[in-house]
């Protein structure tokens, strides 16, 4: 072992603490392991976010090893995500008070921390996906928490959806294992050419394949259908942290094999980056389709990051400076905003027992807080300004109108923007009926059942991110740029 040992604690820490916390039978000491826990992992990361450090662990060969460090990436994905866990951790204190086996549940969610910053902090393939089947089997415990046949089976689903896809980023590591200088992640990628031969045919294919595997956790057509399945069946509080930061598990895969690995260069203008731009157009608008014919809450929430993770994906494959810095913004709003819908959801649920959509007129008195953030989020995801969902979509179409794209591009531009008509046709229904629902309906006999302070606060903070970086989004903008800058 060499290089700084600090890197160890953000992956080892969470994981010490996750099972110390699965022992903990007293309600209050265990929440307050579990805040202790995150907030610390949260103080670290922002601190190894100051420096550049490195450590390899283990030197299988003189090619692989399991190996760490802290670039621009890994910072802005760390920095996000622990942010989020720790405020979803908050909510779930009051929200797993009605669900079984709280400890367990706890245990499984902090240690998935450590799962997610391993793939954050991944020096070299071989540590990618090492991480990412370790991040499946920590998240699987949370889509079956419940223990219901039907979380079990969604649960099967998604170990079987997510296996395979990763088994696919396993086979493409064999080949570029063959035909790249290294496996480590260098800015530009690390393809041969004199390595690679004649078998450039061969590599586009399986970087395609890999596209597909990783695509899965991210939930790209055809490899999604696990996520409406496993979604709706966790207690809220995961599905949130599901929905807006375990898909980012895929996307995090995506642009290391993408922009570190294969290289932009070899990829741009061939039939691959045609068939995953049509992919992620398809997805999007599939999504946004689904989402809209959905009456269940969480399954049309569920079917929207099906569609809303794809933007990302759409600006990744654009293989533009402008795309990119559209995709990490959509990657950051769309994970502020589906867990604001998510938590917003499991608090209806907590406190109502309501799951579907046409039984929420009148929400809006009831649940004011709640309701209201629901709507910031909502707006967000559509894309109405001043909010980041706006922010992230300007730059989307701005790469997809280059005219290296031609009529794919338009095509692309086109569906985002009738997919932002169909989000406001299935989110903003809910946000009217809750405060505005009809002069026929009777609503002096509604009872207040906002929820208390451990579930409001997170919604409120997340809503408020959501307004500040869509009205002064330069510092966010800044940090995208600087890691751009070094790929492009």
């Amino acid at each position: 072992m060499n290089g700084n040992a600090i890197m160890l604690f953000p992956l080892l820490f969470p994981l010490i603490a996750g099972i110390i916390i699965g022992f903990q039978k007293q309600e209050k000491q265990r929440n307050l392991l579990v805040f202790i826990t995150i907030a610390i992992e949260l103080a670290v990361v922002v601190y190894l976010a100051g420096g550049s450090n490195t450590l390899v662990v283990w030197q299988m060969t003189d090619r692989l090893s399991l190996a760490y460090h802290t670039d621009g990436l890994a910072k802005f994905f760390a920095v996000m995500i622990c942010a989020i866990w720790l405020l979803a951790a908050v909510f779930s204190f009051e929200y797993m008070k009605h669900e079984h086996k709280p400890a367990r549940f706890f245990m499984f969610y902090t240690m998935a921390l450590g799962a997610l910053m391993s793939l954050c902090f991944s020096s070299n393939m071989v540590t990618l996906y090492l991480s990412y089947e370790y991040m499946t089997l920590l998240t699987l415990p949370l889509v079956i928490h419940t223990g219901t046949v039907e979380a079990v089976r969604a649960g099967m689903k998604y170990l079987g959806y997510s296996v395979f896809g990763a088994g696919l980023g396993l086979m493409g590591l064999f080949f570029l294992n063959s035909y790249c200088t290294s496996t480590s992640f260098v800015p530009g990628g690390t393809l041969d050419q004199g390595l690679l031969g004649g078998n450039g045919s061969l590599m586009l294919l399986i970087y395609f394949l890999m596209m597909i595997g990783f695509g899965c956790k991210a939930g790209m057509f055809p490899l999604h259908a696990w996520l409406p399945t496993a979604h709706p069946v966790a207690p809220s509080p995961a599905s949130a942290v599901l929905s807006g930061i375990i898909t980012k598990g895929g996307v995090i895969a995506i642009i290391r094999v993408t922009f570190y690995l294969v290289g932009a260069d070899f990829i741009r203008g061939s039939w691959v980056q045609t068939a995953l731009l049509t992919l992620a157009i398809i997805t999007v608008f599939m999504g946004s389709m689904l989402a809209y014919k959905e009456r269940l809450l969480k399954r049309r929430l569920a079917y929207s990051t099906v569609s809303q993770v794809s933007y990302v994906l759409f600006g990744l494959m654009t293989l533009h400076p402008i795309g990119f810095v559209g995709a990490l913004m959509q990657v950051v709003f769309h994970a502020v905003a589906k867990n604001i819908l998510f938590l917003g959801a499991g608090a209806i649920i907590y406190k109502t027992e309501k799951t579907y959509v046409d039984q929420y007129k009148g929400l809006g008195k009831q649940m004011p807080v709640v309701m209201w953030c629901f709507t910031i989020a909502s707006l967000s995801l559509i894309g109405i300004p001043p909010t980041g969902g706006f922010v992230s979509k300007w730059y989307l179409a701005q790469a997809g109108l280059d005219p290296a794209y031609g009529t794919l591009g338009l095509v692309g531009v086109a569906v985002l923007m009738v997919s932002a008509l169909l989000t406001a046709g299935y989110l903003l229904p809910i946000v009217i009926d809750a405060f505005f629902p009809g002069k026929d309906f009777d609503d002096t006999k509604l009872e207040k059942k906002e929820p208390n302070y451990l579930m409001t606060v997170p919604l409120v903070l997340l809503s408020a991110a959501v307004l500040a970086f869509g009205i002064f989004p330069g510092g966010l903008m800044q940090w995208i740029l600087n890691i751009s800058s070094v790929i492009f």
